[in-house]
Parts: structure tokens; sequence; C-alpha cells
């Protein structure tokens, strides 16, 4: 009896040689993402040095950038970013860790996303302006409202991408470590926590996104120091140019946040290539 080999390749008796290393790219700023924002800063410019655009509605970027000097030179720029920052951190840590152990909970057990989902669902439709006024109620005038709204930014969207990430694991995968016979504990650490690990990631971005505009809602009622203060009693002189300082730096912090997370996020997910 033959067996037909035809349209298979025969395997060489000689050990093929090792593929060469892959090199490794560095990793370069686009500086072409920085086109459109010149641009629109070149237009903003012509149309206040031409009267198009009225200085009591938007101030000019070099009036702007003046003003933002001044407020760094005298130092009130800097003990408002290190209120706000504070605050940030003390409410990202506190949102952070309930999102994961309530997406942890509700991904891994069914009576857990039975008992935890529901709630979560309903309270993440609730506006924070609505919020600010019972937290004043339980927490007081002090730090302890501003935290909690930030707190309450970043858990949802962790909580979210955490349950999603937990339950898009491969079944297959779990499976073959049931037969490899892991524990449930190092099933969690070896597949379950890696698979979910991109959606994690996502809500990591979509809460540092939400925290500062928490952060933005909770400055600007009922607060006497940080950026959102600065902003509000910024509005009551109408000094636009302080207010877009304010905001700009806002647009600063958001962007560098999310840049850490996508810089965790390549060299996390390097397996992905």
């Amino acid at each position: 009896m033959s067996i037909s080999t035809t349209g298979v390749l025969a395997r060489p008796e000689t050990a093929a040689d090792p593929p060469a290393p892959r090199a490794r790219r560095r990793w370069r700023p686009d500086l072409r993402r920085w086109i459109s924002p010149i641009a629109l800063i070149a237009v903003w410019q012509v149309a206040s040095g031409t009267g198009v655009l009225p200085p009591d509605k938007l101030s000019s970027p070099w009036t702007v950038a003046r003003a933002g000097a001044e407020l760094v030179s005298d130092g009130e720029l800097g003990s408002a970013f290190a209120v706000s920052i504070t605050r940030v951190g003390a409410g990202f840590a506190l949102g952070a860790v309930a999102g994961l152990l309530l997406g942890i909970v509700a991904g891994l057990s069914r009576w857990g996303e039975v008992l935890v989902d529901p709630p979560v669902q309903m309270l993440r439709t609730l506006p924070f302006l609505g919020l600010i006024p019972l937290f004043i109620l339980w927490f007081g005038i002090g730090e302890e409202p501003k935290i909690a709204l930030v707190s309450l930014g970043v858990a949802f969207p962790l909580y979210l991408n955490t349950h999603a990430g937990i339950r898009g694991v491969d079944g297959q995968l779990v499976e073959a470590t049931t037969v490899l016979g892991f524990t449930r504990l190092e099933r969690l650490w070896h597949v379950v926590l890696p698979g979910a690990l991109p959606s994690v990631l996502v809500g990591l971005r979509q809460s540092l996104g939400l925290a500062w505009l928490a952060l933005i809602v909770g400055e600007t009622v009922n607060a006497d120091a940080g950026l959102g203060y600065l902003i509000n009693n910024a509005r009551e002189f109408l000094r636009t140019d302080v207010i877009v300082v304010g905001l700009v730096v806002y647009a600063i912090l958001g962007l560098v946040t999310d840049a850490v997370v996508r810089l965790i996020e390549r060299r996390a997910l390097r397996w992905r290539a």
C-alpha cells in the first residue's frame, strides 16, 4: 500500500536555521498630528487680530499665553494644579479599586453579576450635577464631595470594560486549563486576567478622561482652590484669557494621562504583536 504525498511539503531532514530576530521598532512621535492644532491656533490668532473674534468673547492666543505666564510666575497656577492633581489622584485610586473589584466579581460569577450589575447600571446613568447637592449633604463642602465625584467617574468605565473583558475570554482556553489541572486562582491569573487586560486598559483610558470631567464639575461648584476654582473666579471678572488657560491645562493633563496609559498598553500587550 502506498500513501500519496501530492500537495504535501516534505519536512527537510536538516534542521532549519532559526529565524532572524526581528528588529525592534523604536517609537517616534508622529509630527503630522500637530498640523491641525497649529492651524487652528493660527486661525484663532488671525480672527482675534482682525476683530472677527471680540476679546470679550474669547481672548487671542497671545493674550492667553501672557496670562498663563503671569499665573505661573506668581505661583497661582502651580498651587491650583497641585490641588487638582491631588483630588484626581485620590479619586482615581478609590474608583479604580472599586471598579476593578466589582467588574471581577460580576465577570467571574453568575450570582455576582445578578447582584452587582443592576445597581451599577442604575448608578452610572445618574448625572454628576444631580449628585452634587446630595454629596454636599453627606460629606459637607470640603474635599470629600469632589473626590467622590471623581471616584464615580473612574469606577463605571473600569467596571464595564473589566466585566466585558472577563466574559469575552476564549472558553476553550479556560477548558484547556481545567484539563491541565490549573487551580481556580491559577486559571484566573494566567488566562482570565491576561485575556481581559486589553479591555481593562481601554476602560482605564476612558476612566481617566471622565476623571477630569468629573473634577471640572466638582471644582466649579463650591470650591475654594484648584483649576476649577481658578476658572470660576475668572468668569466673575470676565477674564476669558484665564478661563482658557485653565481649560488648556485640563486638556494637557488629559492628554498626558492618556499618553501614559497608551505607553503602558503598548508594553503590557506586546504579546499581541
